[in-house]
């Protein structure tokens, strides 16, 4: 990797002109986008790891947070094969054609492609006994070389105990059962497993180094589930927010549109012409960061995969961007989870707006639930019985005007 100073021409972000320095990065995910390259902008420091040394992600920064995603990025297919753990000796990778297909969400780290079974909890199901979650569900994974695997995410408290087996072609192997402890890696998100290596692998720095990874990942093509098809792009970490803004006819940032959504940077801000890619300097994305700090970032080269290099600019403009414009609404969720299903949204929005709103989404992304709040700017706490849903996962969203902000619910 290689970092050079620039002085750059004068930036004009509408409020006024300014004199600015950016930073030029130069980073390299290898031929064949080999690995998965962190980054983050305060240090300029990156962090590299072999993208298929592993094949499951598990969060761990929590003992009532649960959340499991494939490397989908090494062409991993997770499917769920039977909602009755008793099929266990009875899978067939004959019936593969019954099976249905997962995928790990490109929007939230916390909704991996095993939450997104037909059980309450994806995977599980809540014991009120052992207050353990415990397996529900038969996943089938496939390899890109054809390799099966079948697995049963078979308990959860402060870790996962998972089973799983290997079909050789005629029969499973034999079981093997292994715990992956949320005590593991205590700064980092997630912990890593290889199914292949039976064993568990380092693939993230601590959370507090990096802003973003640069990696291959499985897109929603269309936005409808029709096609998920495997891109590369970027993915940002969950604590911050990104606005993206089109500088083509100047840098207007009065109406930035900051996200939490990882993948809001995403994959298309290259294109390819036939004969390689372009970027272009006018596509802009503003990274803001819970201390109300704000870079601006824009790529300037991608060379594809032949070498898998990039490069992009990037610089400090908080001193240019007004309080109101980095911090205009914020809330929590109380209690989180929910054993009754009532909870308090507590919410504090800096600017009166036409409209502000309370949604929830399941995690097929369906709208079951949407309440009108005030739309004068204020400190408000809102009381939401949600007794109605069914226990699981669900994602809140609050809307005030342009601004809006979104939070993993559980409903027990």
């Amino acid at each position: 990797m290689k970092t050079k100073l620039l002085i750059s021409a004068f930036l004009i972000l509408g409020l006024g002109i300014i004199q600015a320095q950016e930073t030029s990065v130069d980073l390299s995910m290898g031929s064949s986008y080999a690995n998965q390259v962190y980054y983050k902008l305060s240090t300029e420091t990156e962090t590299t790891f072999s993208r298929d040394t592993w094949d499951l992600a598990f969060l761990r920064v929590s003992a009532y947070a649960f959340a499991t995603r494939v490397n989908d990025g090494k062409g991993i297919q997770v499917f769920e094969a039977s909602a009755n753990t008793a099929d266990w000796t009875t899978i067939d990778v004959a019936n593969e054609g019954t099976w249905i297909e997962l995928h790990n969400s490109e929007t939230d780290w916390f909704i991996g492609a095993f939450d997104m079974g037909s059980a309450t909890y994806g995977w599980g199901e809540y014991n009120v006994t052992t207050h353990h979650v415990e397996g529900a569900i038969i996943f089938v994974l496939k390899y890109a070389d054809g390799t099966y695997r079948k697995l049963i995410i078979d308990d959860y408290s402060n870790g996962y105990t998972i089973i799983y087996s290997t079909w050789n072609g005629s029969s499973w192997s034999a079981d093997e059962t292994v715990t992956i402890s949320n005590t593991s890696n205590p700064d980092n998100d997630f912990n890593y497993y290889s199914l292949e290596n039976n064993a568990e692998v380092l693939a993230e720095p601590a959370s507090t180094d990096w802003d973003f990874v640069f990696t291959k990942y499985a897109t929603d093509y269309f936005g409808d589930g029709s096609l998920y098809y495997g891109v590369t792009g970027t993915l940002h970490h969950s604590d911050i927010t990104i606005a993206e803004n089109d500088e083509s006819a100047g840098a207007d940032v009065s109406n930035l549109e900051y996200s939490e959504e990882i993948n809001t940077i995403g994959y298309d801000w290259k294109s390819y012409t036939g004969s390689g890619y372009e970027v272009s300097a006018d596509q802009v994305f503003y990274v803001k960061y819970a201390d109300d700090t704000i870079y601006r970032m824009y790529f300037t080269a991608f060379e594809g995969s032949a070498t898998g290099n990039l490069s992009f600019n990037f610089e400090d403009v908080t001193s240019t961007m007004s309080v109101d414009e980095t911090n205009l609404l914020s809330f929590g969720v109380f209690p989180n989870p929910s054993s009754d299903k009532k909870i308090n949204v507590v919410y504090d929005t800096k600017v009166n707006s036409d409209s502000s709103s309370i949604s929830i989404f399941n995690i097929t992304g369906s709208k079951v639930f949407e309440k009108s709040i005030s739309n004068i700017s204020g400190f408000y706490n809102s009381q939401l019985d949600l007794s109605s849903l069914s226990a699981g996962i669900y994602i809140l969203k609050l809307k005030s005007g342009d601004s809006y902000a979104s939070k993993k619910i559980v409903l027990q």
